[in-house]
């Protein structure tokens, strides 16, 4: 994994940055919203196959990060993208609010751990399986998964991990590497040849 050097002028979040993050939040929540459908579609499979499409709902963080790679945006993202969610009527309401704050949070305290300073597909992953286990609080206080015998709680966030990594973590990885190629990403933060690596383990 690369460790690469930002040329931003300092961690600060600028107003462009602030437009970023909402613009793709807004985006990200819309699809969000829709997911739910997905969702939905892996119930009657098994049990909790539902889990194995969960990762989606922690995208914005991830994404978001490896976009602009600056403190605060991950958190900032998820809870931008649930407050979509909640305007376009989901079923879960206002519950959300506290699932993307911490769900964010995780993500955040993952990017932290690495000092923001790391921006690969296997930190990304991380970052997700951090918004997984922020999510896991939520369930418990909302009182989701009380009742469910040991094995069952493995399976479930087993899955949820998974797929977490996968679609939060590789899938973001993959998506920022062909903004990054577009060359879009300048007009957020300056960069050389070197730079280009930074998504590279």
């Amino acid at each position: 994994m690369q460790e690469v050097a930002t040329k931003q002028g300092g961690r600060g979040l600028k107003l462009s940055d602030l437009l970023v993050t909402v613009l793709v939040s807004v985006v990200l929540g819309v699809v969000y919203h829709f997911w739910s459908s997905v969702y939905n579609l892996f119930s009657p499979l098994f049990f909790q196959a539902d889990e194995l499409v969960y990762g989606m709902w922690f995208l914005a963080p991830t994404l978001v990060f490896l976009l602009i790679r600056k403190p605060g945006v991950a958190l900032i993202a998820e809870v931008a993208a649930a407050h979509v969610e909640i305007l376009f009527g989901s079923e879960w309401g206002v519950q959300l609010v506290l699932y993307s704050v911490l769900q964010g949070l995780g993500a955040e305290l993952v990017f932290a751990a690495f000092r923001y300073r790391k921006f690969s597909g296997s930190i990304a992953a991380l970052a997700g399986i951090g918004a997984a286990v922020g999510s896991i609080i939520p369930d418990i206080y909302y009182g989701y998964v009380q009742d469910y015998e040991t094995w069952l709680l493995v399976a479930k966030y087993a899955m949820r991990a998974v797929s977490s990594a996968l679609i939060a973590g590789y899938f973001a990885y993959g998506l920022a590497k062909a903004v990054e190629a577009t060359g879009v990403t300048t007009l957020l933060r300056p960069v050389d040849p070197k730079d280009y690596a930074a998504l590279d383990d």
